[in-house]
């Protein structure tokens, strides 16, 4: 790697001088931190550290002063192998047992014979390893002006702080372009820097160092159970065997400028700086991952072959080259939406972030910088976790550090993977919403078969409550898990929504036609699993995600039939293919289909208390408050529902929203913003969102002021808690759909405004119908507006109390 002179010599006393002294005036700093992270400590646990990703390789940075912890992880790092066996042939022939009991309004029986629709269960995401820098020549009782930041305008994290009067830096990246993790160390100490570093994991493992590089070569699990599954032991639930699974090789190399100190390879596979003053460290690693139907051992990514290419061509490039391809490359993203929801006051916005939050939390302080931060972290977070083809975001987005993480890490399809992907569209960040939707296309793979072996449908596909890398599509619980969960058979349903909602937004007919067999196969599905009963047409059997209903007999069971989560997914899936059919002029007779399900589809009720129901007939929660609301799905994320087409149906859902109150998990706050605003009730979406911002403590920290439950860790990740990313989506998606609905046809402007944020502009959010928007408000009326068509049409504005119907070519823009 070619080093850049002049880079090394600008670090100098006066440099940290000006640190110390800027350090001591704090309270000018509330404009350059507007869109920063940033501590005054090191990280002690994960919900303290700082994050980066590239969309593949990811990052977790503690910021230590003595020692430096970089958590490493691959978003195709997985146990398992491709999903082949069907788990329980020929399920199916159990429906009719289930059925009968269900007519007899046997629930108790129903809800046990409903275990036999059961398979197996998914694999769990692994973390790669960790990298530490060891300074041997440090003392924590000499560092002053300690600070650690994240710019999420670079997606650059940096530590600084004063050692004995000497300022030493650390900046972290990962690079999209160059597909690696950089590491830049610098000091002004003459004597440069002394440190060591070195690679572990918690995986079968050998790591070797040679020529300032440490190669590390391990593997996964070729199958793992979830920590809750009781069926193994814990010496069972991980199995290894080095000629399975998927096997990864990590290279990580110090590059010292040139005649500045040295760096040694040693025999224990560490590396050593001496004495220069200015390092990069730079971070490769590939895994044999080569497709979900590939057995990444035998037909496996010539993973070695390809991290070592990776590994040379960052290598012959100078830190400042690295560093303009990163910036070049995610600035074209982030850059495309900005919003200012007012100013925070100077004094509070100098405060470290993680105090912001409490504050915040604690005494309900106007901070709008910290309610936009959050907004664009959510970006950022995207960015960094979604640009691997047919690879999605995880329930952890990208960032793991345990081998048994909560629900495996995996994909949870009854809210959390498409919660991942609200703002994607909407955010201007479409490009990141294409590893879902290309992981789409391997899920109809196995979901062919999950249909015809688990639900008799020979016609379509099906997704369960749970997939993973592998793309597994069965119902899991191995006969013992709770229907409550395991049994939900609607993730096809949903997931296949953000076809359509991918192409209102792109307008791209090419793509549609691509990709219409998608959406038509799981419309196709449901088609088939529903039966009639009393002359409408429902599923049976039926669950509602993890809730559990009361019957006036005092049973409390999952297991019925017509569920409106149910009925609400299939509508806004038939509804969505019949329209990509009509547009793509397709089908005419399956369109036809569609119509007389629809008109025969059981309808909404409204309950005693006012509220949606639930359940078939009105019968109360087990759990009132309970976290999910997958009935409300035709309200948001659906269309089908609103105050305006259904107002009537629309004050059941605000109800429904009432009795469940606010105190719930992260992702859950998430989606009720997205349905207060739907509602167009501002005040009911600002307070939750500000519910979803409440401060909650680190998992590992036991002190005495522990916070726990739902919210936002210091770090600004979701905590669901532990930590899902999902509310981060989910919040982000809210303050959009706060500030801006749209349909096909129409644009409505601050549709759930709330009075905090009277004043303030947005610009290049997106809107259905292939609109860019940007605006600027002043007492909740807009004063500037501009739309832009991607590729030319008409929709109608709705603002101030007006409408206005526009009609653009492409890339022409109307403005007020």
């Amino acid at each position: 790697m070619r080093q850049s002179t002049a880079a090394t010599l600008w670090f100098t006393a006066a440099a940290a001088f000006w640190f110390t002294a800027a350090a001591a005036q704090p309270a000018d700093n509330g404009n350059m931190n507007r869109l920063t992270l940033h501590y005054d400590r090191p990280a002690e646990h994960f919900e303290e550290a700082l994050v980066i990703g590239n969309g593949t390789m990811g990052a977790t940075i503690y910021g230590g002063t003595r020692t430096d912890i970089i958590s490493l992880n691959d978003l195709t790092l997985w146990t398992g192998e491709p999903d082949t066996a069907v788990t329980t042939p020929g399920a199916h022939k159990a429906l009719t047992e289930i059925r009968a009991l269900l007519d007899k309004e046997d629930y108790r029986a129903a809800n046990r014979a409903n275990q036999k629709l059961q398979g197996h269960y998914s694999e769990s995401y692994q973390p790669m390893g960790r990298l530490t820098i060891e300074y041997t020549d440090h003392s924590s009782r000499n560092i002053t002006a300690y600070q650690r930041r994240l710019d999420l305008t670079e997606a650059v994290a940096t530590t600084q702080y004063i050692d004995r009067g000497r300022l030493h830096e650390s900046r972290y990246f990962a690079s999209a372009p160059d597909s690696v993790i950089v590491i830049r160390l610098t000091s002004t100490n003459d004597k440069g820097i002394k440190a060591t570093l070195r690679f572990a994991s918690q995986l079968p493992c050998s790591v070797t160092a040679a020529d300032g590089e440490i190669t590390a070569d391990g593997y996964a699990a070729y199958r793992s159970y979830p920590g809750y599954y009781k069926g193994v032991s814990d010496e069972e639930r991980h199995l290894y065997d080095p000629e399975r699974g998927i096997r990864f090789r990590t290279l990580i190399r110090a590059i010292a400028a040139p005649g500045d100190g040295t760096v040694k390879s040693h025999p224990t596979g560490d590396v050593t700086i001496d004495g220069s003053r200015d390092v990069t460290v730079i971070v490769a690693c590939v895994t044999s991952f080569n497709g979900s139907d590939r057995n990444p051992a035998t037909d496996g990514r010539d993973y070695r072959r390809d991290v070592k290419r990776r590994m040379a061509r960052a290598a012959r490039k100078t830190y400042d080259e690295l560093l303009h391809t990163h910036l070049y490359d995610y600035q074209r993203f982030f850059g495309r939406v900005s919003l200012d929801l007012g100013r925070t006051d100077p004094a509070i916005a100098a405060m470290p972030t993680d105090r912001q939050l409490r504050l915040y939390t604690d005494s309900l302080q106007h901070n709008p910088d910290l309610e936009a931060l959050y907004f664009q972290y959510g970006r950022y977070l995207l960015i960094a976790s979604s640009r691997t083809e047919g690879v999605p975001a995880n329930l952890q987005g990208l960032w793991n550090e345990s081998l048994t993480p909560p629900w495996s890490c995996n994909y949870t399809t009854n809210i959390n993977l498409e919660e991942n992907y609200w703002a994607a569209e909407t955010a201007n960040l479409s490009e990141m919403h294409r590893p879902m939707l290309s992981f789409i296309r391997q899920l109809t793979r196995t979901g062919r078969e999950t249909a015809r072996e688990y639900y008799g449908v020979g016609r379509g596909w099906c997704l369960g409550h749970n997939t993973d890398i592998w793309a597994m599509t069965c119902p899991v619980g191995y006969g013992t898990g709770s229907p409550s969960w395991a049994c939900w058979n609607m993730g096809g349903a949903w997931v296949s929504t953000h076809v359509w909602e991918h192409y209102l937004f792109t307008q791209d007919r090419r793509w549609l036609e691509d990709n219409y067999e998608l959406l038509k196969g799981a419309a196709e599905f449901c088609l088939g699993w529903l039966i009639e009963k009393d002359g409408q047409l429902m599923t049976s059997p039926s669950t509602s995600p993890e809730n559990l209903y009361l019957t006036p007999k005092g049973y409390s069971g999952a297991t019925l039939y017509g569920g409106t989560a149910d009925l609400a997914m299939t509508r806004e899936c038939l509804i969505d293919a019949r329209e990509a059919a009509r547009t793509l002029g397709r089908d005419k007779d399956f369109v036809k289909e569609i119509d007389r399900t629809l008109a025969r589809l059981a309808p909404y009720r409204v309950g005693s208390d006012g509220n949606l129901q639930e359940w078939f007939h009105d019968w109360k929660d087990k759990d009132p408050q309970h976290r999910h609301q997958s009935h409300l799905f035709g309200l948001y994320p659906g269309h089908h529902l609103s105050i305006d087409k259904t107002p009537e149906l629309a004050r059941a859902c605000a109800r429904t929203l009432e009795i469940k109150g606010d105190n719930t998990t992260g992702w859950s706050t998430g989606w009720r913003v997205n349905l207060y605003a739907r509602l167009g009730d501002s005040d009911g979406a600002y307070h939750i969102y500000r519910r979803l911002l409440s401060y909650v403590s680190p998992d590992g920290y036991k002190g005495q002021n522990a916070r726990r439950g739902g919210g936002t860790y210091p770090n600004l990740l979701d905590a669901h808690s532990p930590f899902q990313i999902d509310g981060n989506f989910g919040g982000c998606a809210g303050v959009i759909e706060m500030l801006m609905q749209s349909s096909p046809t129409s644009i409505t402007l601050l549709p759930a405004l709330p009075k905090e944020w009277a004043d303030g502009s947005v610009s290049g959010i997106c809107a259905r119908g292939g609109f860019v928007v940007s605006m600027t408000w002043d007492k909740g009326r807009v004063t500037a507006l501009s739309v832009t068509a991607r590729t030319g049409g008409k929709t109608t504005l709705r603002f101030n109390g007006r409408k206005k119907t526009i009609s653009l070519k492409a890339g022409e823009t109307w403005t007020l």
